[in-house]
């Protein structure tokens, strides 16, 4: 009965043995390992057999990526503005070892020296750039938190703020500002639309008016054309008069001037103007214009007959 007793025993701490000598690491996780309280090494994910009752688990440290939240604060930018401001940080423990032993909490390290960083680097900012330029801001924080955090092993991923968050009446007076700002962007734009407008107008009226003078210089110069080409037809019809009398004498002025005197009458009667008239007018001078055309005709009657009538015949008396 005690043999069994005994195999029992050991069978039970055989089994302890074996527990406490097989580890196994769950994937994601990394663990380190202590001997009499100091650190040896570090076990990845997977099955590890270490010394029992000599070696120990000391930190199970989480290598995948953490998000961390950082509370809100109140800051203080250049311009004396108070702003709410919060944010969010990622994370990475890239070295187990460091990041359990160089450093106590972890977590709260990381979120202390973020809210310092912000209150840094937004002090040194007046309000309006804060609220613009929010990327330089993370990329500034990032910068530093990481650099520091650096020999705690581990690797700082990004570094975002949530939201900034002005007072009251903060907020009403940009929105009035940029009320106005738009206001007076919008007048900007209605006057330079009336200058253009103004512009193109006095373009188009100067267009017009080259075009009017360009108009009447052509015309101008047409009726010049004309008048001179009249004078040139008038001084022919004078030279023509003027041979006329030199062959025919009183009978050609006659003709000229009865067919003028003609043509006056005929107009005279067709005028709106003059609706009664008496005759005689200059009936003499009349007659003796019509003698002459008279005249004119026998005689240019006798040319043509001598000229068709052939050399050697004598003209018929009668």
């Amino acid at each position: 009965m005690g043999a069994l007793i005994f195999v029992l025993a050991l069978v039970v701490v055989a089994l302890v043995v074996v527990f406490a000598g097989v580890k196994t690491v769950p994937q994601g996780s990394n663990w380190t390992l202590e001997r009499f309280g100091r650190y040896t090494r570090t076990l990845p994910p997977g099955l590890h057999l270490i010394t029992p009752f000599v070696d120990v688990i000391g930190r199970k440290m989480n290598m995948q990526e953490n998000v961390l939240d950082i509370p809100g604060q109140k800051v203080i930018t250049k311009d004396n503005a108070t702003v709410q401001v919060d944010a969010v940080a990622f994370f990475q423990v890239i070295d187990a070892a460091r990041a359990a032993y160089e450093v106590q909490n972890l977590q709260l390290a990381i979120t202390n020296l973020a809210l310092t960083n912000i209150r840094s680097v937004m002090g040194n900012m007046a309000l309006d750039e804060v609220l613009a330029r929010r990327n330089e801001i993370n990329d500034t924080l990032l910068a530093v938190i990481d650099q520091v955090t650096h020999p705690w092993g581990v690797k700082v991923l990004r570094v975002e703020l949530k939201d900034i968050a002005p007072p009251e009446d903060l907020v009403n007076a940009m929105a009035r500002q940029m009320k106005a700002e738009r206001e007076k962007r919008a007048t900007i734009l209605e006057a330079e639309g009336v200058r253009e407008a103004s512009i193109k107008r006095a373009e188009g009226d100067k267009q017009s008016a080259i075009l009017i003078a360009e108009g009447r210089r052509e015309a101008a110069f047409r009726e010049a054309e004309a008048r001179e080409r009249q004078a040139e037809a008038e001084a022919k019809a004078t030279n023509v008069v003027a041979q006329a009398i030199a062959g025919n004498g009183v009978q050609a002025t006659n003709y000229f001037l009865g067919t003028k005197y003609v043509e006056a009458l005929s107009r005279m009667g067709s005028s709106n103007n003059a609706k009664l008239f008496f005759l005689p007018v200059e009936a003499a001078g009349v007659m003796a214009s019509i003698a002459g055309i008279g005249e004119l005709a026998k005689e240019a009657q006798a040319r043509g007959e001598a000229a068709t009538r052939p050399r050697g015949s004598v003209p018929s008396s009668g």
